[in-house]
């Protein structure tokens, strides 16, 4: 018996009883009433139908509702994916609705290339390229030659001598932005050529042609041939001689681009010498990393949108702190430190042009301290 009682109760709707043929379907198969079965013995008693629940139909009349809601949405978000978009015309309130794309976009994808392969590989960290600093990072420098070199053709030309500070200003400059634009020497182009060739030859006879390593940087320059990183080597030197040196420590086969005095208008702090080596190696600049031994390097580096690291073998390590890394040696560094280098987008590596920011005014809590004035009183 309490078996049938519980069956009774968990009867869905819609189910025919087993005995006398009586549904409790109702007649109108849209609507649904609960009807009450009660067991008398072996015999089935309906109860008259109960009054008709109006929750349901008002349940069933905001589901239609919200049913009809998000069609009418779904079919809005379809035109609006089919409806061509300019986003370069829209206001920058409207930058932030821009849909979010996936993979993110990669400034060093070249969507030209008809390889996915090399258009992979370009877009991962791995793809960079070294610019390297001739003296102070490849081989050694003498500053006290250069100071001297300055004071010999300052002496001949009858010229006061420049100033110590005026010296570490002109540190990587070429010899003929120097003698124009810092020391005043003149503003003839041919008085300047001739001033700057002479003090090249007093520096190379100073120097004497004999060119030493620095710590380091042989082995490092040895590391990036093996794993096929293209370099290239920036000097203020001119090409013949820089040629000759390179010839003279049997590196002549490393560096796939050379930039001397010859092919820039500028020396450092200007980035002219960076952005030209980042063309001729055919590299966008956020991959490039430059490698210098001074704050002018640091300073030009970053101007051309370049990781710089910093070799502190003439500064201490806290004077170069404004380079991405800073290194003793060169053969500190490895392959992975050059990729997470590459890796990094720091803020300047965005859109390239500087971000608006708005001022805030601030309002004062006290009473305003301006009165008004009638004008009446000056009629």
């Amino acid at each position: 018996m309490a078996v049938l009682e519980s069956i009774a109760t968990t009867s869905l709707l819609g189910h025919r009883p087993l005995h006398g043929g009586i549904s409790v379907r109702e007649q109108k198969s849209s609507k649904y009433r609960f009807r009450v079965t009660e067991f008398t013995g072996r015999r089935i008693i309906v109860s008259p139908p109960l009054p008709r629940l109006k929750v349901a139909k008002f349940a069933n009349s905001s589901v239609e509702a919200r049913a009809v809601e998000l069609t009418r949405e779904v079919h809005a978000y379809r035109e609006e994916e089919r409806a061509p978009r300019n986003w370069n015309n829209e206001t920058d309130s409207d930058e932030d609705q821009k849909p979010k794309l996936w993979p993110p976009e990669n400034r060093a994808d070249n969507p030209s290339l008809h390889n996915p392969l090399l258009r992979q590989e370009m877009m991962g960290c791995g793809w960079l390229a070294a610019i390297f600093e001739w003296e102070g990072v490849i081989v050694k420098d003498n500053p006290e030659l250069e100071k001297q070199a300055w004071l010999t053709i300052a002496e001949e030309e009858g010229k006061s001598p420049p100033p110590a500070f005026i010296l570490r200003r002109i540190e990587g400059m070429k010899n003929d932005q120097a003698i124009a634009e810092v020391l005043c020497w003149s503003r003839d182009p041919a008085q300047v050529k001739r001033m700057a060739a002479r003090k090249e030859d007093i520096y190379q006879a100073m120097q004497g042609g004999v060119y030493r390593f620095c710590d380091g940087s042989s082995e490092f320059v040895d590391v990036l041939m093996h794993c096929k990183i293209p370099m290239a080597l920036v000097s203020t030197r001119p090409r013949k001689t820089l040629e000759a040196a390179i010839r003279t420590i049997g590196i002549e086969g490393c560096f796939s681009a050379i930039v001397a005095a010859e092919d820039v208008y500028r020396g450092k702090p200007d980035p002219e010498m960076f952005l030209y080596a980042a063309q001729l190696l055919k590299f966008i600049t956020e991959r490039c990393i430059v490698f210098g031994n001074s704050n002018q390097t640091v300073e030009a580096a970053h101007d051309a949108r370049m990781k710089c690291v910093a070799v502190a073998n003439r500064h201490r390590v806290y004077e170069l702190g404004a380079a991405d890394l800073v290194v003793r040696r060169l053969d500190e560094l490895s392959i992975v430190d050059l990729k997470n280098l590459a890796d990094i987008e720091s803020a300047e590596f965005g859109s390239g042009e500087p971000q608006p920011e708005m001022e805030m005014e601030e309002e004062e809590d006290g009473p305003s301290t301006s009165t008004a004035t009638d004008d009446s009183m000056f009629w």
